[in-house]
C-alpha cells in the first residue's frame, strides 16, 4: 500500500483494493443455494464503499460529505 506525500494512505486506492480483495475471497467460497445470495450481497456492499467514497469527495458541503462517509461506513 502506497503512502501519500503527507504520510497518510490513499483512501481511494484502499477502497479499490478492499473491493478487489473481497471479490477474490468470494470466488473461493463454494456456491450453493445459501451462499449465492450472500456472496452477491457481500460483493455489492464491499465494492460500493469505493463508489460512495468517491461521491463523498465530490460533496457540495461538509454536511453532505459527512452523510456520504456515513454511508461508506454503513456499507463496510
Amino acid at each position: 500500500m502506497k503512502k501519500c506525500s503527507n504520510g497518510s494512505y490513499d483512501l481511494e486506492e484502499r477502497t479499490a483494493v478492499f473491493g478487489e480483495d473481497v471479490i477474490i475471497l468470494c470466488k473461493k467460497i463454494s456456491k450453493n443455494e445459501i451462499t449465492k445470495p450472500l456472496i452477491s450481497q457481500i460483493i455489492r456492499s464491499a465494492t460500493s464503499v469505493g463508489a460512495n467514497y468517491l461521491e463523498a469527495n465530490g460533496a457540495s458541503s461538509k454536511k453532505d460529505f459527512r452523510n456520504k462517509i456515513f454511508i461508506c461506513k454503513k456499507e463496510s
